[in-house]
């Protein structure tokens, strides 16, 4: 069982935004098989408030005793403060938590810690290092970087911050969404605007919330519904509670677990430039965005530009909210847009890249219909099959069920702890020779998954047939993501057709499965 720990922290000054995405990464490990805990300081109760019922272990460092006290020309990241200790000591307890387990990743969501932290945790761990970031204003000593924010080049983004150079996790396609977001109903487009959700983050420390309220009452002069939600752990609560009473036809909620169905039932959401962005995007929710924290102002900015939201400052959120009331195709073009940049899978894709060393196969069933049908009819993998045209379902079915009968075709579905990830056929032919077939599912494409399952299939048919054999493939004219793969896993020739020698590692026949 593969093992991962986080080290990660929330409070009124970092917000719970940082926790709540290494929770929903967290559920994905889980239900890929993986064993998890969390390492969390007790900085003040707002970690408390949100890790009250989490079905893993959580490992408490004791908060602070005194204040940080930093020496002169530490060096230290912009954020250092937000840990409470120095990084010395973070790492020793962080360490010492871990001490009893064998650590295969771990990963840090941390804006205070920096590259001397990384290593002091590889070092004593011996683990590989997952680091979640999107500030870019420090030094990374990283395996692999995870910034789920939009940007035209990351990889430029993070030059001279990186110690090596990590396995990229980026762009809106990794954004950490709890499972909720990926079966949720999306937000469906009315033409007027009926109600306006406001959602500042779940401490908003500054107090926005009551000001963005006013504005659309006071200065927007909107009427109609406004829903505000925020959690116990707001330090300004009992004036937003006192704002939300004065303010007619306004309801406040707290402390909501998730808010698939919030972000759908308004026909326009006000908002931070935080985690919640992402959420938004998912349910295809018409957003404005203002930036609260510093490292918002990119995200912000760029997801403007790209249409998806549209950014405004306290000074200007009353224009912009007009603007948006009066015009039904500015919002739908929001909705449309936003919803092209999220699915909802993000967590999975990336405990898939975590994990991709656990992928396993097992023999295809008559039951495996569905699954197979829709990877195999999809657009991406239609591009590059032999036969490009869509597959009707009943031919589809005759040929899995001939398939699973014949006795020189071994079909199998890869499946990472229970999730199944993509599909692997062999045809034998003449003179100890098969030929491989494989395909992934293409939500899954660019995790590292295809060398894992082309390896796993060899290995499979060593142990089925017991004896020397060659297996070919054939690649698509321009299919250089395939041909890639078969050199990288040792297959000579190409670029069209490929073959590898593969030796038996038994005498002993086992059978088929």
């Amino acid at each position: 069982m593969t093992h991962v720990a986080f080290r990660v922290d929330a409070s009124q000054a970092i917000g719970t935004g940082h926790l709540r995405r290494c929770l929903s990464l967290a559920q994905a490990l889980m239900a890929q098989g993986a064993h998890v805990c969390l390492i969390v300081r007790a900085l003040d109760a707002v970690a408390g408030q949100v890790l009250h019922r989490v079905p893993c272990l959580v490992h408490w460092l004791a908060a602070p005793t005194s204040a940080l006290v930093v020496c002169s020309g530490d060096d230290l990241p912009p954020h250092h403060a937000w840990a409470g200790v120095g990084w010395q000591q973070d790492a020793r307890e962080t360490a010492a938590c871990l001490a009893e387990c064998q650590v295969d990743w771990l990963v840090v969501d941390h804006y205070a810690f920096d590259a001397r932290w990384h290593e002091a945790m590889r070092n004593t761990l011996g683990s590989r290092l997952l680091v979640i970031d999107d500030t870019a204003d420090r030094l990374l000593a990283a395996d692999a970087v995870l910034d789920h924010n939009w940007d035209h080049n990351h990889s430029q983004k993070y030059a001279n911050r990186l110690k090596h150079e990590p396995l990229w996790l980026t762009g809106p396609r990794f954004a950490l969404l709890s499972q909720a977001y990926r079966e949720a109903p999306r937000y469906v487009f009315s033409p007027v605007v009926r109600s306006i959700g406001i959602f500042m983050g779940g401490t908003d420390p500054d107090g926005i919330t009551a000001q963005v309220l006013a504005a659309c009452r006071h200065e927007a002069g909107f009427s109609g519904h406004i829903e505000v939600v925020s959690t116990s752990a707001n330090p300004h609560l009992a004036d937003l509670r006192m704002a939300c009473m004065a303010s007619p036809a306004t309801t406040l909620t707290l402390d909501e677990s998730d808010l698939c169905a919030f972000f759908a039932r308004h026909d326009l959401h006000i908002g931070a430039g935080g985690g919640a962005t992402w959420e938004r995007c998912c349910i295809s929710a018409p957003t404005i965005a203002l930036q609260v924290a510093n490292n918002q102002s990119v995200v912000v900015h760029a997801l403007d530009q790209l249409g998806a939201l549209r950014a405004a400052t306290l000074s200007t959120l009353p224009d912009v909210l007009c603007t948006l009331i009066a015009s039904s195709d500015a919002r739908l073009a929001l909705s449309q847009w936003s919803a092209s940049l999220v699915d909802g899978r993000g967590a999975q894709r990336v405990a898939l890249s975590l994990l991709c060393g656990t992928l396993r196969l097992r023999p295809a069933a008559v039951g495996d219909a569905r699954l197979l049908y829709g990877w195999r009819n999809h657009p991406a993998v239609r591009a590059f099959s032999g036969c490009s045209d869509a597959i009707a379902w009943d031919d589809h079915n005759r040929w899995l069920e001939r398939s699973l009968q014949v006795c020189d075709r071994w079909l199998f579905v890869a499946e990472v702890g229970s999730l199944p990830v993509g599909s692997i056929r062999f045809d034998g032919q003449a003179q100890d020779r098969v030929e491989v077939s494989l395909y992934l599912d293409p939500d899954f494409h660019g995790l590292r998954l295809g060398p894992h399952l082309l390896r796993a299939g060899e290995q499979l048919m060593e142990s089925l047939l017991c004896k020397p054999f060659t297996v070919e493939a054939c690649v698509v004219a321009g299919n250089t993501a395939s041909q890639r793969l078969f050199e990288a896993c040792g297959y000579s020739g190409g670029p069209l057709r490929y073959n590898k020698q593969v030796r038996s590692v038994s005498d002993e026949p086992i059978g088929r499965p």
